[in-house]
C-alpha cells in the first residue's frame, strides 16, 4: 500500500481525491498549508505529494524548493488551476515529477499517480551515461561537458539522461514527452521542444540535432 500526502487548502477538492485515492487502495493523509505539509514529509515517510500550488501563505513553487533542498526526492504532482507554460515549466523545472492543470479528472489523476509510484519503485541506474564529451554521474545528478561541471535542472538532467542512454538514435518528441514527462501528458504541449533549447544553450548547440519531422539525435 501506497501512502500519499495530500496538500490542498480547498476542503471539497481534498476530501474528493482523499475518498478517490482510498477507494483506489492507497493510504491518504490530508494538509491544508504548505508549513504543515514540510512539517508532516519530516515526521513521516510518503511515497507520493498532491501539492497544490495555490495555498495559502507558503505556495507550493516554495513548498516544492524546501523539499528538493533538503534532497528529499519523494514524488511530487502538482496541482494548479493556472495553465500556463511558464508555470508549468517553474513546476517541473522546480524538481516535481508531473503537473496537473485544475478541473482535471479524477481517473487522469489516479494514472498519473500510477505512473508516478511506478517510476519511484523501479531500480535506479548505477551507470554512468556517456557520450561525445557529455556524461552523467547519476548518482550525484551531475553533468560534464568536456571536463567541466554543468549545472542542469531536474527535468533538463531527465532529458539529457534520455538522450545519453539512445545515442545517435532518433527520438521522437513523443518519446521524449512520455519518457521524461510521463504518460498522460498534454501530446499537444511544446515542452519538449522548450527543453531542447535550454539543453542546447549548455551542452552546446551542436549536440542535439533536429530531425525534420521526426525529433532530435544527440550527435557525437
Amino acid at each position: 500500500m501506497s501512502r500519499i500526502l495530500i496538500v490542498e487548502d480547498e476542503e471539497r477538492i481534498a476530501t474528493f481525491v482523499g475518498k478517490g485515492l482510498r477507494a483506489a487502495g492507497h493510504a491518504v493523509d490530508i494538509t491544508g498549508s504548505g508549513e504543515d505539509a514540510l512539517a508532516a514529509l519530516q515526521a513521516s515517510d510518503f511515497d507520493l505529494v498532491i501539492l497544490d500550488v495555490g495555498l495559502p501563505g507558503m505556495n507550493g513553487f516554495e513548498v516544492l524548493e524546501v523539499l528538493r533542498g533538503t534532497g528529499d526526492g519523494v514524488a511530487v504532482i502538482m496541482l494548479t488551476a493556472q495553465g500556463s507554460l511558464e508555470d508549468t515549466v517553474r513546476g517541473l523545472d522546480g524538481g516535481a515529477d508531473d503537473y496537473l492543470v485544475k478541473p482535471f479528472r479524477f481517473e487522469e489523476l489516479l494514472a498519473r499517480v500510477r505512473a508516478r509510484l511506478r517510476d519511484s519503485a523501479r531500480p535506479q541506474e548505477t551507470a554512468t551515461p556517456s557520450f561525445g564529451g557529455v556524461s552523467l554521474d547519476v548518482r550525484t545528478r551531475r553533468a560534464r561537458v568536456d571536463g567541466r561541471e554543468v549545472d542542469l535542472s531536474a527535468r533538463e538532467y531527465a532529458l539529457a539522461e534520455e538522450f545519453l542512454r539512445h545515442p545517435d538514435q532518433v527520438l521522437s518528441r513523443e518519446q521524449l514527452l512520455n519518457s521524461v514527462w510521463g504518460y498522460g501528458f498534454d501530446p499537444g504541449s511544446n515542452i519538449v521542444d522548450v527543453y531542447v533549447r535550454y539543453l542546447r544553450g549548455k551542452l552546446g548547440e551542436e549536440r542535439i540535432e533536429t530531425v525534420r519531422g521526426v525529433g532530435y539525435r544527440l550527435a557525437g
